[in-house]
């Protein structure tokens, strides 16, 4: 099979599709595989280290989309790669389309068949290759939160944690997946106040039992709760997912009313639309705004504030998957592979993901 990597071009994004020993492992199998010039050069593999795995590099992405059949990314095609997409190719990459109808309506209207990584399963029911990225946004929400809390950043200024006899700061997690189970972790090892927020009952008990009482709260999700919380909270991370849809608006605009100036809003939910009523796309550019007082800080691809580390993980993750459709072909893998078919999105210009298509159609 003849499979792609473009370089990514979405701002500050760094990650790669494929990273070389990956291409080895393809390439030993007679597939072809084209590498964008400079695709990994940012995160240190160099054209040398793809060649030597037995790529081709090709100067443009337009040559790479032409000369393949399978394309491998990271994040969803921009404006400028739409053009190159028809329906001879296979794309595996996150797609995220719930979260832009727009975006998804041009892509889908390409022909392009789009397995996106998020909506694949596995057979707990659980998401694989989302799973590890989430984790590191998760990881990273308390990051960036903190630093946004510091006053040069337009934060109240202040640092998570306790010390001495200083009341501990509250941080308010909602949402307790993958992504809001790694920030509640950093949370509460930098020994802050910890709100947990989560619909399911069975969840916040199952959180119990591992973390304990001490300056932890288990709040089941409601209007009235996370309007409570977030009136006491110097950091609230929203962490809520729907598998294909677009992510409720947990907090609306009239909470922030209630809110601390200087405080901090971080959506890990943004690539889904968000899950704050006030969440509107951010890149690592110009990661923030103000809006009622309150920092918000939305941006779309936060795990390639660290691509190499990312990139590892997502092609831990995606290389299985990835030899399936180029060992099998994109058909027989797909008819194989339940759990695989669960990330076709489109194809033929039709959304074929249920919930894709429910959310694309409200």
């Amino acid at each position: 099979m003849k499979i792609g990597v473009p370089k990514e071009i979405k701002n500050n994004e760094h990650r790669v599709g494929l990273i070389p020993s990956s291409v080895s492992l393809l390439t030993q199998s007679n597939h072809i595989v084209f590498v964008e010039e400079n695709a990994g050069a940012d995160i240190g593999f160099s054209n040398e280290d793809y060649l030597n795995a037995g790529a081709q590099i090709l100067r443009t992405a337009e040559e790479v989309f032409n000369s393949s059949e399978l394309i491998i990314k990271v994040k969803e095609p921009m404006q400028d790669e739409l053009k190159y997409l028809n329906s001879g190719h296979t794309l595996f990459t996150y797609l995220h389309l719930a979260g832009d109808k727009q975006q998804a309506a041009q892509l889908t209207k390409t022909g392009v068949r789009g397995i996106a990584y998020e909506t694949v399963t596995s057979a707990d029911g659980s998401l694989p290759l989302l799973a590890p990225m989430s984790a590191i946004a998760g990881q990273l929400s308390l990051v960036v939160g903190s630093y946004h809390l510091l006053k040069p950043n337009k934060g109240i200024g202040t640092l998570i944690g306790s010390f001495g006899d200083v009341e501990p700061r509250v941080v308010t997690v909602i949402g307790a997946g993958v992504a809001g189970t790694e920030a509640i972790e950093k949370a509460i090892a930098a020994n802050a106040h910890v709100k947990i927020i989560d619909l399911s009952s069975e969840k916040l008990l199952a959180l119990k039992s591992i973390y304990g009482s001490h300056n932890i709260e288990y709040i089941e999700s409601t209007e009235a709760s996370i309007a409570k919380a977030l009136s006491v909270s110097d950091l609230v991370i929203g962490a809520v997912y729907v598998v294909g849809k677009e992510a409720p608006k947990v907090v609306t605009e009239a909470m922030l009313d209630r809110m601390t100036p200087g405080s901090v809003l971080v959506d890990i939910s943004i690539d889904q639309g968000g899950c704050f009523e006030t969440s509107q796309p951010t890149n690592h550019d110009e990661p923030t705004y103000v809006k009622k007082g309150v920092v918000h800080y939305c941006v779309t691809n936060m795990p390639g504030a660290v691509p190499l580390t990312a990139t590892h993980a997502l092609n831990k993750a995606t290389l299985p998957f990835i030899l399936d459709l180029a060992n099998k072909g994109i058909d027989r893998a797909l008819k194989e592979d339940e759990h695989l078919l669960n990330g076709l999105n489109i194809q033929d210009g039709i959304v074929m993901h249920p919930s894709v298509k429910e959310a694309l159609s409200s």
